[in-house]
C-alpha cells in the first residue's frame, strides 16, 4: 500500500498475495458480521490447501461453506461443526482435519496472537480430549493447560464503517470475532458497509484502529439469517 489510504477497488486487489497452503483468520460468528464477499473471491481464486481458523464454518452454499465444495480448506480450527451438512461430511469421511477448540480459548488465541503473546495458561479443556499432550501447570491449587496462540497469513474481517486510514467501526453483535482477528493477520483485509473520510469517525468509537488494517474495500451484503424463528401468530 502507498501511504495512508488502504482503500482498493477491487476484490481482486483486496485478496491479491493469497496462495495456497496459506493460514487465514475469518471474523463472523455463524453468519453474523461474515466478511462474505472476500470469502467468495477465495473461491474464485481457486487456491487450495487452506488451513481457516474460524468460529465455524458458515453453512451449505454461504459464507466459508462455499470453500468446503471445491476442497479448498485442508484443515479448519473452529468451536462447533454448526449448521454445515458438508462440513459434517467431510470431517467424518477424514477429508477435512479439524481441531475443534473452545469458544473463549479460540478468541483469546486470537487475541494473544495479535498482541505478540506466544501462548498462556487456561483451565478450559484440562482432563479432557482438548488438554491432551499439552502441558500443565498448577496456579492457586487449579491445573491449566498451555495454548499457544494463533496468527494468520491472512485475517478476512467484516466491518460496519472504516474512513480511509483503516480506522474500523463494527456494528453491534457482528464485533463478535472480527476485532480479535483483525490483529492476527500478517495482511489484514476489512470489507465494509460505508467508508467515510478521516476525521468522520468520532475517535472514542472507534473498535479497530488503522495501524491493525491494510486494506479496506467497500461492498454490497446480502445479511442471511441462519435460523429464522417468528411467533406464532
Amino acid at each position: 500500500m502507498s501511504g495512508f489510504n488502504k482503500v482498493v477497488e477491487s476484490y481482486e486487489q483486496a485478496m491479491a498475495g493469497l496462495t495456497d497452503n496459506m493460514t487465514i483468520i475469518a471474523g463472523g460468528f455463524g453468519l453474523c458480521g461474515i466478511p462474505e464477499n472476500l470469502i467468495a473471491q477465495i473461491k474464485k481464486s481457486g487456491v487450495k490447501g487452506l488451513t481457516v481458523v474460524s468460529n465455524n464454518c458458515g453453512v451449505d452454499g454461504f459464507g466459508l461453506g462455499i470453500l468446503l465444495e471445491d476442497k479448498q480448506i485442508k484443515k479448519m480450527v473452529s468451536s462447533y461443526v454448526g449448521e454445515n451438512a458438508l462440513f459434517e461430511k467431510q470431517l467424518l469421511a477424514g477429508e477435512l482435519e479439524v481441531e475443534l477448540t473452545p469458544q473463549g480459548t479460540l478468541a483469546e488465541k486470537m487475541r494473544a496472537g495479535g498482541a505478540g503473546i506466544p501462548a498462556f495458561y487456561t483451565a478450559t479443556g484440562y482432563g479432557t480430549p482438548v488438554g491432551e499432550g499439552k502441558e500443565v501447570r498448577e496456579f492457586n491449587g487449579r491445573n491449566y493447560i498451555l495454548e499457544e496462540s494463533i496468527t494468520g497469513d491472512f485475517a478476512i474481517v467484516k466491518a460496519w464503517k472504516a474512513d480511509r486510514y483503516g480506522n474500523l467501526v463494527y456494528r453491534h453483535t457482528a464485533q463478535n470475532f472480527n476485532p480479535l482477528a483483525a490483529t492476527a493477520g500478517k495482511i489484514t483485509v476489512v470489507e465494509v458497509e460505508e467508508i467515510v473520510e478521516p476525521g468522520e469517525l468520532d475517535p472514542t468509537q472507534i473498535h479497530t484502529p488503522g495501524i491493525y488494517v491494510d486494506r479496506v474495500i467497500k461492498g454490497q451484503f446480502e445479511k442471511r439469517i441462519e435460523q429464522r424463528t417468528v411467533r406464532k401468530a
